[in-house]
């Protein structure tokens, strides 16, 4: 099983959750939010290198999440950690999905942004 589907079905084990792909023109992205309030916590999407500033055109798979400012300062000086793609990049960091960060640190750091936005 691939990162992306361990993180959706762990999303769906947290209460009052929603996962969708809202949008028509992007289906491949994935929005995770709370039902009750529509807050999102991720989004997981595919981008490619260039837009992240890496050479090449092939995509990357990417998690946004929200997370304190001063952990972002901290993992954007990382492997696998970048501004957060088409989100606030003070309050939001993308993740890569590639194995470049450890799968139990993208899992702490949804479940922390699921917090976050309760």
């Amino acid at each position: 099983m691939d990162l992306t589907q361990k993180l959706i079905d762990f999303t769906a084990t947290l209460k009052d959750v929603q996962i969708d792909h809202p949008f028509a023109k992007f289906p491949e992205y994935i929005v995770l939010r709370h039902r009750s309030t529509g807050k999102w916590f991720g989004l997981i999407v595919a981008v490619e290198k260039d837009k992240l500033g890496l050479d090449g055109k092939e995509k990357v798979p990417l998690l946004n999440v929200k997370a304190d400012q001063e952990i972002i300062s901290i993992l954007k000086k990382s492997e696998g950690y970048y501004p957060a793609y088409h989100m606030n990049k003070n309050h939001w960091i993308s993740v890569a999905l590639n194995g470049a960060v450890e799968e139990k640190q993208v899992v702490y750091l949804l479940k922390d942004s699921y917090e976050l936005t309760k």
